[in-house]
């Protein structure tokens, strides 16, 4: 199994320690995992510093990765979150970097974070959608310093009501950029955890990037702490299946493989 959303203490939300998050890993048979540690430049919520010291975390990570190379793959990534304002500041980051893995996600939106629900303030679940997803479709034209979508559909684990309220035109857009330009999105696991009972993106999102053409497809966890690495992803395959996929993906920079659901 491929676990390609994952944290660990070099992100400001995670206590856990690398080396911990690969031996549990190993212990639940993982093949090959990719560290995804936060970098958010601006965070609105100014409690919060998503950002982390490079040369630090390329060094423990080539560390790690150099004692467990006989046990599992470790693959150097990278999540962004984009915004407008700060997409140049996000890509002089990555290039410093280097990884070999990159999620683009959206974790806030008209400079306002989605978890204090201030996004929320004052405007109707449609209209929170629409601008979530036309800044997120805007960050898109503009940015291509990734390889796949993080939770595309975030906005709905603050805001219920799901797929109803998705604007369609908007993200028939996003996708159709995506697949055009040889990218893809990811499965994330993390809705589970947080009452959900589903993944993210939902099924019809799925259905939708699948009928459009869409076939890079990752499956992530996004562990915070050992136990939750690979959560839910037998679930998550029988939705892939339902949903029209054979394969989910693993990566390094560019390049894909395919590996069969079954």
């Amino acid at each position: 199994m491929y676990d390609f959303h994952m944290h660990s203490s070099f992100s400001a939300d995670c206590d856990a320690e690398m080396e911990e998050m690969i031996q549990e890993a190993i212990n639940k048979g993982m093949k090959e995992i990719a560290f995804t540690e936060h970098l958010d430049v601006d965070y609105p919520d100014k409690e919060w510093e998503f950002s982390f010291d490079k040369e630090a975390y390329q060094k423990k990570l080539e560390g790690l990765r150099e004692k467990y190379q006989d046990r599992i793959q470790i693959r150097k990534g990278i999540e962004v979150g984009v915004q407008p304002h700060v997409l140049q500041e996000t890509s002089d980051f990555i290039n410093q970097l280097e990884p070999e893995f990159i999620i683009c996600s959206m974790h806030s939106a008209n400079k306002q974070d989605l978890h204090s629900g201030e996004f929320f303030e004052d405007r109707t679940v449609d209209e929170a959608y629409r601008i979530y997803f036309e800044e997120y479709y805007e960050c898109l034209k503009n940015f291509k310093n990734y390889h796949i979508l993080g939770h595309l559909d975030l906005v709905s684990r603050y805001a219920s009501g799901g797929w109803e309220h998705v604007p369609q035109d908007i993200m028939e857009e996003i996708l159709k950029l995506v697949i055009s330009e040889g990218k893809g999105i990811e499965l994330n696991t993390s809705g589970y955890k947080y009452g959900m009972n589903a993944p993210l993106p939902s099924k019809n999102l799925l259905r939708l990037y699948r009928k459009l053409g869409g076939e890079i497809i990752t499956l992530g966890s996004d562990a915070h702490r050992p136990e939750e690495i690979a959560a839910h992803f037998e679930e998550a395959k029988e939705i892939l299946t339902d949903c029209g996929f054979s394969y989910i993906c693993s990566m390094n920079g560019d390049k894909v493989q395919y590996h069969s659901i079954k």
